[in-house]
Parts: structure tokens; C-alpha cells; sequence
């Protein structure tokens, strides 16, 4: 992975979009985010090309951000190239929850090792990036780092076998990166590797004759029963038929990210408190339960459902101030928009069960309409392919890459405090 350089001479250090990529341990939980700084502004594409120096004033600015805001619990993967390394300012960063990743483009110099070595003693954990063989300088920095970031799509997967063999060490964890199948994800781990970073656990597998589970079917109808206008009572005699529902929703509804302020201890007081938009919200959530019926914040599906969600509520707000329905609609574009992937079901099978309205289809299926555009910024800032094509769905949305960060970081924030309490 690069961190394209936010050049200080040139561009304003607001001007840089903030994307996290997951990283997942062998469990299938979170363990980690890498942050990727990426230029934003009218001069992205000759700033993509230049080189990969997560510069001063961005790591300053990251700093200041606060990690725990941004990665929560988890660690942050924070790219160097040699400029960083050897700068002050990498000491705003702080060790105890930064893995500070070597770029492929960084030589084993002298100076550099001492400094790698220098930074060690402060508590500094580092990670060597874009592995693709054991070439000379490689098996210099091996040496130093905590872990290996193979690279899954520059290497012909027959070598894999050999160079997963070279570099592991007791003291080391393998990363294969760019993972984007079930099959590259299985393959790795068969072969050892101890974390996993791409989107293979987002991508569709459509299964035939894939059957909905009771408690999701318990849950869709649910929905259907709020979409359709159904009375208070029907609603409510369909939560309390399912004790996992009415269990789930307590814990979801007494979370500081519900903002209800005080202990609700019924389902009938968490049905009135909360209101039709709010239980639509939160039984969309429980979606993306583990079986046993588990809010798992660390399940990386949820953790980016949720946060799609959020974000796109939060751009509807600020894109159309006081329409609280349109809000709501948003929100569920984010959350529903990786349900292939959880139920293996086409989307258009979860659009037609569910019954939503035009707007959210047409995003859902078609990327499509102002959700669809909110949605495609999501996705793009997922993956990291930020630059001028970004910066321009943002001007059709009325916002600046600032605007975008703060609503961001708001997003990660909300999914932070629903991961703290509903446990």
C-alpha cells in the first residue's frame, strides 16, 4: 500500500482524504486499521505519482486527530518512507498503538538502521511493506520488523509457498495483503500467515438455494412489518416472539451511540422510546449478528456496514439540513449495502424481501441517485482510490475533502461507542 504525499509546499494540509483498510487476524476479527493518507485538490494526480511520503504536516494532522477516534482499540498501520523515518515528527505518533510500515521504496542504509533501531528503543513496532521475494534489502529490514506484509497480487501464487517458508520467524506474524478472494484468504491461511488485509470478506459469494437463517428471517420480518405500517402491537408482539431480538435490541438501544441517556429495561419502553425510524435502524444492525446472537463490533462486516451507515447519514444531514427521513433512508443504503455479502443472496432477492423504497433500490442495485453517489464516496474511500475523480463527487455533493474527514472521523466514532457498550 502507498500513502501518496500531501506535499506541504504545495497543497493545504486540510487538503487529504483519511482511508482505513481492515486487518484481520486468523479468528476472522479485527486487529488492526491501515491508515492511507491520500491527496485531495486539483493536483492529486501529480502528487499520486510522487513518490510515498506520508508527509510531516499530514502525520502532525493525524496526530491530532486522536487515534483512539479513528482505530479505536484496534492498532494503526501508518505508512513511512525514509523522510518520515528520519523526521521528528513521527514521535506525534503514538507507539503504543502505531505500526509504523516501511515502504518498499525505503533503502537499508546505515543511517536508516540506526534510526529503525533508535526507534525501537521508544517503543516503536514496525512493519515491512509490499514483500514480493527475499531480495537483498529485504533481508536487511526483515531483520528489525515485527511484520511481513506479503503483497497477494505481486507474486505468481506457485512462489507463495517458498517465500511465506523464507520469512517466517517465531517472533514475526506474516500479512498477506490485497486479498480478495475466499480462495487467496483460505491459500494463506494454509500456509501460516497470521493476518489478512483486503476486501474478500465483503465480496458476494452467491450460493444457490442459500437459505435465509430463523433469526434473520425473524428480523426481515420485522422490517416488513415497520415498512408496511403495521400497528404498535403487531411490532411489538413480533420483538418479544424472539428472545435473541429482544435482548439485542436492549443492549443496542441502552448503547451510548443510541443517545438515549438513561437504562431502558423493557422491550415495550425500548419500542416507545425509540420510535419506527430508530427500531428500523437498529434491527438493520442486527443483521449482521454472529449466530448465538452476538453484537460483535470487532465482525469486519459489521464494523463496515455500520460505519457505511453512519457516513452515509451524516452526509445527508449535511447535505440536506432538517430532513430527518431522508437521514434514515441514508443510513440504510450504508447498512444494507453489504447484505449480499452476509446472507450470499443477490441483492436484488434483499432489495425485493425487505421492500424499501425507489431511491434506496436504486443505490442498492445501481449505485444510482444521491445515495448511490454517497455510496460510491463510501466505497472509494474504503479502498483508497481517492484523488480528482473523488474530489469531484464530493463538489456534486457540496462538500470539501475537510467536511468529508470530519464526518468521517464522527462516523468511526459512533461505531466506536457501539462497540464499547454492547458488550
Amino acid at each position: 500500500m502507498h500513502a501518496e504525499a500531501v506535499a506541504v509546499s504545495s497543497t493545504p494540509s486540510e487538503e487529504f482524504f483519511l482511508a482505513r483498510q481492515p486487518i484481520l487476524g486468523r479468528d476472522q476479527h479485527l486487529v488492526a486499521f491501515e491508515l492511507l493518507f491520500r491527496a485531495a485538490g486539483e493536483h492529486d494526480d501529480a502528487q499520486m505519482t510522487n513518490g510515498a511520503a506520508a508527509t510531516a504536516a499530514v502525520i502532525s494532522h493525524a496526530s491530532q486527530l486522536g487515534m483512539e477516534q479513528v482505530v479505536g482499540d484496534q492498532l494503526a498501520f501508518v505508512n513511512a518512507d525514509e523522510d518520515v523515518l528520519m523526521s521528528d515528527f513521527v514521535r506525534f505518533l503514538p507507539p503504543h498503538k502505531v505500526i509504523l510500515e516501511i515502504l518498499e521504496t525505503v533503502k537499508p542504509t546505515e543511517q536508516l538502521l540506526a534510526r529503525v533501531a533508535e526507534l525501537k528503543q521508544l517503543g516503536f513496532k514496525f512493519a515491512l511493506d509490499d514483500v514480493v521475494d527475499r531480495s537483498a534489502d529485504v533481508e536487511q529490514l526483515v531483520e528489525l520488523v515485527d511484520v511481513v506484509k506479503v503483497d497477494l497480487q505481486g507474486i505468481d501464487h506457485a512462489l507463495l509457498p517458498r517465500l511465506a517458508a523464507s520469512l517466517r520467524r517465531p517472533s514475526k506474524k506474516l500479512l498477506a495483503e490485497k486479498v480478495e478472494t475466499v480462495d487467496e484468504f483460505n491459500m494463506c491461511m494454509d500456509l501460516g500467515f497470521d493476518y489478512f488485509q483486503g476486501y474478500y470478506f465483503a465480496r458476494p459469494a452467491i450460493l444457490s438455494g442459500k437459505k435465509i437463517s430463523p433469526s434473520e428471517m425473524a428480523i426481515l420480518h420485522l422490517l416488513e412489518l415497520i415498512n408496511s405500517k403495521a400497528d404498535e402491537q403487531a411490532v411489538e408482539s413480533a420483538v418479544k416472539r424472539d428472545a435473541l431480538i429482544s435482548l439485542n435490541l436492549l443492549r443496542l438501544v441502552n448503547s451510548r451511540a443510541a443517545g438515549t441517556g438513561r437504562r431502558i429495561e423493557s422491550v415495550t419502553e425500548a419500542l416507545a422510546l425509540l420510535g419506527r425510524s430508530q427500531l428500523q435502524r437498529w434491527l438493520q444492525i442486527l443483521l449482521y449478528t454472529v449466530p448465538g446472537g452476538r453484537v460483535e463490533l470487532n465482525s469486519p462486516l459489521l464494523q463496515m456496514a455500520t460505519t457505511r451507515g453512519k457516513l452515509l447519514e451524516l452526509i445527508t444531514q449535511k447535505v440536506r439540513p432538517g430532513d430527518a427521513t431522508s437521514a434514515e433512508r441514508a443510513f440504510t443504503v450504508g447498512v444494507l449495502s453489504l447484505a449480499d455479502a452476509l446472507f450470499a443472496i443477490p441483492m436484488d432477492e434483499i432489495v425485493t424481501r425487505v421492500e424499501v423504497s425507489a431511491d434506496v433500490r436504486a443505490a442498492l442495485l445501481e449505485r444510482t441517485g444521491d445515495f448511490g453517489l454517497m455510496l460510491k464516496v463510501a466505497e472509494m474511500l474504503e479502498n483508497a482510490e481517492c484523488g480528482k475523480l473523488l474530489s469531484g463527487l464530493l463538489r456534486k455533493l457540496g462538500l470539501t475533502a475537510k467536511a468529508m474527514r470530519e464526518i468521517e472521523l464522527a462516523a468511526f466514532e459512533w461505531v466506536q461507542e457501539l462497540a464499547y457498550e454492547v458488550h
